[in-house]
């Protein structure tokens, strides 16, 4: 894909990457700190946000298994 038709990456708040993964606060802050979950980008003191592109892939790992299991349909 050439640079120009690739699409800008979004960054999300945490109650969108709690709905896409479904999981709390707690838990998501308890991976992070376990470097099980990627960490948020801190965009200004009050503000953090999260990589689109690193929650989708949080999301295919866990669905292929932390040891790289394909999962039987």
């Amino acid at each position: 894909m050439a640079e120009a038709e690739q699409v800008p990456e979004r960054l999300l708040r945490l109650d969108e990457v709690m709905r896409r993964v479904g999981l709390g606060k707690s838990m998501i802050y308890r991976l992070i700190s376990e470097r099980r979950f990627p960490p948020p980008y801190k965009i200004s003191p009050f503000a953090s946000r999260w990589s689109e592109r690193e929650i989708a892939g949080w999301i295919a790992d866990v669905k292929d298994g932390f040891e790289g299991k394909k999962r039987s349909i």
